[in-house]
């Protein structure tokens, strides 16, 4: 069905247990195997209410097109984007300095599930994106993300520009991605409450966003190209706000 999307794999079914079990339409689980990992996750599947099925391995390997499911595979309704006062949550009482991806406006949902996949990678707190001309959850948007779309909330509100002043109201300070500055991303600290702000594919961010970012930063280029894909300029700017916090920690 296209509102389905199958996740296989002992570590992304943990995930799926432990963010989003409610999504979990069943849990099919290979009959002949019995070890530790898997009893683990029949358990927390059982206490979760989740509907456990066992079948024979060549089963999963169908379900699972042939992808390496470990002997596990969720049939999931494809995620939903989260309402705008799921921020109102993480502000009012964060345990951590938080981390948030703004898209304004990505319409590749190849490259919205790649921003996804690096979210959850590096511990990303929410991905907001503007309701109008912007990609939201797609089944390629979840293929590509590799499970991510439903571990990272996707937060989709009515007007960025201002969320944006409502959460610099909070704290948090924007980066926003941009070829003129002056200013490279490795000059700023970026270990306090961040929002990495990056824009559409080809036409960049629009003018009201890149007016509420509270620095405009580039990426140092060495070869011909002019920019990179915005997937990958989120993965760039991503690892170094975790490059930066996990050298905090360790001095």
């Amino acid at each position: 069905m296209a509102d389905q999307h199958y996740i296989h794999g002992l570590h992304a079914i943990n995930a799926l247990l432990s963010a989003n079990h409610e999504c979990i339409k069943q849990l099919f689980v290979d009959n002949k195997r019995s070890d530790k990992r898997i009893q683990e996750i029949i358990q927390d599947a059982e206490r979760l209410g989740v509907c456990l099925i066992y079948k024979a391995r060549d089963e999963l390997d169908q379900l699972a097109n042939k992808g390496n499911h470990q002997g596990v595979v969720a049939q999931c309704e494809l995620p939903k984007a989260k309402q705008e006062h799921f921020l109102d949550t993480l502000l009012e009482n964060p345990h951590h300095p938080l981390l948030f991806l703004i898209l304004d406006g990505v319409q590749d949902p190849h490259n919205l599930g790649a921003c996804l996949r690096t979210a959850d990678a590096t511990g990303v707190d929410a991905v907001i994106i503007p309701k109008d001309r912007s990609v939201s959850i797609t089944s390629t948007v979840v293929k590509v993300a590799s499970g991510a779309a439903y571990t990272v909330p996707l937060v989709s509100v009515t007007n960025l520009s201002r969320t944006m002043i409502q959460m610099q109201d909070a704290g948090v300070w924007f980066v926003g991605t941009d070829g003129a500055s002056s200013q490279t991303l490795y000059e700023l600290n970026l270990t306090g409450p961040i929002g990495i702000v990056m824009g559409a594919e080809g036409s960049g961010m629009r003018r009201l966003t890149k007016e509420k970012c509270d620095y405009l930063v580039q990426l140092p280029m060495q070869g011909t190209v002019e920019s990179l894909n915005v997937s990958v300029a989120t993965g760039v700017c991503l690892f170094e706000v975790l490059r930066q916090r996990a050298q905090l920690t360790a001095g």
